[in-house]
């Protein structure tokens, strides 16, 4: 099985997603957060289930939510790198300092 990585970034982009949806109404940052433990385990099972769209880096969709994961798979080591949890509204050349 592969070993799901999240940089210290996008724990913090989460985090920030998580009160503004909280902030909207009150347990909706928990679905948020649900949704996403959801995609990433998805992810983590079946990561060569969504295209590679730049390079080497797949985008996963989150299915309520308008946010896209991009992630990298380490086929030597076995870790899938999560790049970037993104709003689907902003430009993905956000992530690439990543």
């Amino acid at each position: 099985m592969y070993k799901v990585i999240i940089l210290p970034l996008n724990k913090k982009d989460i985090s920030k997603s998580f009160n503004w949806y909280e902030q909207q109404k009150k347990g909706l940052g928990v679905r948020f957060n649900t949704n996403l433990r959801n995609i990433i385990y998805f992810i983590q099972q079946n990561p060569t289930s969504f295209n590679i769209k730049y390079r080497d880096v797949r985008i996963g969709v989150m299915s309520v939510f308008p946010y896209l994961i991009l992630y990298r798979i380490d086929e030597v080591n076995k870790p899938i790198i999560i790049s970037a949890v993104l709003h689907s509204s902003q430009n993905p050349k956000h992530w690439e300092g990543r």
